[in-house]
């Protein structure tokens, strides 16, 4: 098991976003996170990557804890987040965002870094020198999933990463997590296209107002009647 939260709870001021929570990651896996808005998929990854404080519960990252390690700690063991929106440094240039992402790694690790995400999204090469700002959002998700591969996590936490693209983009990032999970690494998803999500998912929750309240395979989700009703439009 590469990552295990157990009985996580999450509150902010008098609000539970996230109440009794347990979910798990094993090596090679994707697993996806949906649900209805507000009901704390993206509560529970914060509180994985040391963004959202847990009130109780512990979090497991190859077997050690750790509750309570700064986000700069956990990047170092191997947890890399994609943040929902993006969140690139706009006035910096690609290659710029690319060299943050990779904050501790300098000389020819570097350059193999950004060889590999070159690689995954050649389309970036020819806007190395162009502002990120000036990027279209799908061209910005591709920047920001590379940013996050730069250390070459063992796992890759993705918070809504299909959110706003044209469906092109969409297919293309979901293509493209199939193609980093297959190359080595693990991700946890949080997404609201749960068609998409469910279909490339080896396993998947689902959350109800703070809680999770099915758990099943990708596949055996897209066949339930209650995901299909709630979901997919069935």
């Amino acid at each position: 098991m590469l990552l295990e939260a157990k009985n996580l709870r999450v509150s902010y001021g008098p609000v539970k976003a996230l109440e009794n929570a347990s979910f798990d990651v094993d090596q090679g896996e994707i697993v996806a996170m949906i649900g209805p808005n507000g009901a704390g998929k993206s509560t529970a990854l914060k509180a994985v990557c040391g963004l959202a404080e847990p009130q109780a519960g512990e979090v497991f990252f190859q077997g050690e804890k750790i509750n309570g390690l700064r986000p700069d700690e956990l990047v170092k063991k191997g947890l890399s987040l994609v943040p929902e929106g993006r969140r690139l440094f706009l006035t910096m240039t690609v290659f710029e965002n690319l060299e943050m992402g990779a904050f501790i790694t300098r000389g020819d690790a570097l350059k193999d870094s950004v060889e590999k995400v070159l690689t995954l999204f050649p389309h970036l090469k020819t806007r190395m020198r162009q502002k990120a700002g000036t990027l279209s959002s799908g061209e910005q998700q591709m920047l920001a999933l590379g940013r996050a591969l730069m250390l070459q996590p063992k796992l890759l936490l993705a918070d809504e990463p299909s959110l706003g693209l044209s469906p092109n983009y969409v297919d293309l990032i979901f293509e493209k997590l199939t193609e980093i999970n297959k190359d080595g690494t693990s991700v946890l998803l949080v997404e609201q296209n749960a068609q998409m999500a469910l279909e490339i998912a080896h396993r998947a929750y689902v959350f109800k107002i703070g809680e999770i309240f099915l758990r099943d395979t990708g596949k055996n989700l897209l066949e339930n009647d209650e995901v299909k009703k709630a979901f997919l439009g069935a």
